[in-house]
């Protein structure tokens, strides 16, 4: 697992995946009390996540998020918003509509964001599928945009090695 230190500078593409939740039965898109919704400790990840970006002065331009309430909840209590963005929704799972979604983010990983990173929150799913790269629950991938949909994994953001004092120059 490659660990790097949050990045301070514009053009990369932390993708997030939602922070720790639990599972209850029956979900409906509209309902956000059918969903999995985060647990207090992925709540506290989220806020304590977006306390280092913020103690790191990282320039943010957008949070577009996966439509899901666990991943707006967590854009918006890391990050203090959220852009519902439906190619980052984990379903349904029929190949052409993967396949319409992973079009979507490459196209958007694959462009230089202006004004600040771009800061996608979604499913491990989504991600795999788009990047072939398998975060676990709270856990950022790091890319770096090369043109035209294309875009290179820089690295993994593990909340252990994320959360540590933002002036050592070790985390």
């Amino acid at each position: 697992m490659l660990r790097l230190r949050v990045p301070s500078t514009k053009g990369l593409y932390p993708v997030y995946a939602h922070a720790t939740d639990s599972d209850p039965p029956g979900f409906r898109l509209e309902d956000c009390s059918t969903q999995r919704n985060l647990t207090e400790a992925g709540r506290e990840q989220a806020r304590k996540i977006g306390e280092v970006f913020r103690a790191r002065e990282v320039p943010i331009a957008h949070v577009p998020s996966s439509p899901v309430c666990r991943c707006l909840d967590t854009a918006r209590l890391a990050f203090g918003r959220a852009e519902p963005w439906w190619p980052l929704l984990g379903g349904p799972r029929a190949p052409d509509q993967i396949a319409a979604r992973v079009r979507q983010i490459h196209e958007v990983l694959g462009t230089v964001p202006v004004g600040g990173n771009l800061i996608l929150v979604t499913h491990f799913v989504t991600v795999q599928d788009a990047t072939g790269e398998r975060p676990q629950e709270g856990e950022l991938v790091v890319f770096t945009p090369r043109g035209h949909s294309r875009f290179t994994a820089a690295g993994l953001l593990a909340p252990g090695g994320l959360l540590c004092d933002p002036r050592l120059r070790s985390c």
